[in-house]
């Protein structure tokens, strides 16, 4: 018997509603156009939405106005979406699970190539990052359930969840792994294996795998960086340790939903500044949108700095710009978002993926960092202090490690050494004492 015939979509254009909230408030219509090898979107407010006093942009692409805001993307690495839209998209890890499913049913049904909106409406609706959610005309959101939470598996589940994206990354997975991880990625966290998950505290969390790649304890050393954060003064997310058979999981509580389940908006650092991801960016111009559009822009800027000391204490230079984000918190003011993905790297150069400012570039030097402190609302004194707290914080990063909350053994501490204690740790200690 023959396999059916594929389609090959040329021309597509489909719309769906976008609302916003647990209640569901309906802000706008989305459109994705796709002609030959040419794609774009537009958006466009519903009127109730431009009338509502409670109203306000949802991105900074996205004025409060009636016409049609149309968007395409303006590198190969960019979203076709408004920014919005965009950070709530599933990561390339998401994506991957996705194009492996497609793929597998491609072979034998007669299905179409993926579009970029397939990738945005193939995000479950109760963990869709952020509070946007996306509906048919029939009112239904995508990738939803009855209950509207079935889709994110409780955490008895997370052994079932690492074997199947183990599976997915040795290119072993059945057709029932990958049914089984559909729907669970999300925006957050790049090409490494996860999933959303319900916490056993009912929370809604996101589940960090080991890699198979892995060479050394990635998940563990994560979750040491935020508790040392947290030490160190920083609003960083909540997380701890799941091990499973032979798998330390990192749970780590989403920040875009309040203590009652309520979704709260989210955009990254990049959408905020309206970035390419072909763009070099600075921390300066950061603290310039925090100073535009946070409800308390002298303690965000101030806590902006503290994050890069400690970025460059432990080595954590993956610091790029969907790395940082803000949360609404009334019309169109924001805040900064607690900090996540924090990784140290001891193989690599202590070297920030983000510049400081255009004119000094990358973050190498504490020093560098102290005189450019007044630029985050921090005079010489406000620095220094921030600066003894961070360098006590990481001073205590190997009996943290070696805890039961942790758990790494003597082995996996001693790979970690060189992204802890450096020149710069020293630097800083000598810079406070002077």
């Amino acid at each position: 018997m023959k396999p059916a015939k594929k389609i090959n979509r040329v021309n597509v254009s489909q719309s769906v509603s976008v609302s916003i909230g647990n209640v569901g408030v309906l802000v706008g219509e989305l459109t994705f156009n796709k002609q030959g090898a040419r794609e774009n979107s537009s958006f466009v407010y519903d009127p109730t939405w431009l009338t509502n006093p409670s109203g306000f942009e949802i991105s900074p692409d996205l004025d409060l106005t009636p016409e049609h805001h149309r968007h395409r993307a303006i590198s190969p690495q960019d979203s076709v979406f408004h920014l919005a839209f965009a950070d709530t998209a599933p990561d390339a890890w998401g994506r991957h699970v996705i194009a492996r499913d497609h793929a597998k049913r491609r072979a034998v049904d007669n299905l179409p190539p993926l579009t970029e909106m397939d990738y945005l409406l193939a995000v479950d609706d109760f963990s869709r990052m952020g509070a946007l959610r996306l509906m048919d005309a029939s009112g239904r959101y995508f990738r939803s359930t009855e209950d509207g939470r079935r889709h994110t598996p409780p955490l008895v589940d997370l052994q079932l969840m690492y074997d199947a994206s183990s599976a997915v990354e040795q290119n072993k997975e059945s057709e029932a792994d990958l049914r089984y991880l559909q729907g669970k990625g999300t925006s957050l966290g790049g090409l490494r294996p996860k999933c959303t998950v319900i916490d056993k505290n009912g929370r809604l969390s996101l589940g960090k795998f080991p890699s198979v790649s892995d060479a050394r304890a990635v998940t563990r050393a994560e979750v040491l960086a935020l508790h040392l954060a947290k030490l160190a003064g920083i609003d960083a997310a909540k997380s701890r340790i799941e091990d499973l058979t032979k798998a330390p999981v990192a749970i780590i509580e989403r920040f875009d939903r309040t203590e009652d389940d309520r979704r709260i908006l989210y955009l990254s650092a990049a959408s905020m500044l309206q970035a390419s991801r072909n763009e070099e960016h600075s921390y300066f111009e950061i603290a310039d949108i925090i100073r535009a559009r946070c409800v308390d822009p002298d303690s965000d800027t101030k806590q902006l700095w503290r994050r890069l000391v400690f970025n460059l204490l432990i080595t954590n230079v993956d610091d790029h710009l969907h790395n940082l984000g803000f949360l609404h918190v009334e019309n169109t003011m924001w805040r900064l978002a607690p900090a996540f993905d924090i990784n140290p790297f001891p193989d690599k150069e202590r070297e920030s993926k983000t510049w400081l400012s255009e004119d000094s570039g990358p973050i190498t030097d504490i020093t560098d960092l102290f005189d450019k402190a007044s630029y985050f609302s921090l005079d010489q004194y406000q620095a220094k202090s921030v600066i003894d707290e961070v360098v006590s914080a990481v001073s205590k990063w190997k009996s943290i490690a070696a805890s039961q909350a942790i758990g790494m053994t003597q082995g996996e501490i001693k790979e970690f050494v060189p992204a802890f204690q450096h020149d710069q740790l020293t630097a800083a200690i000598e810079l406070v004492r002077g």
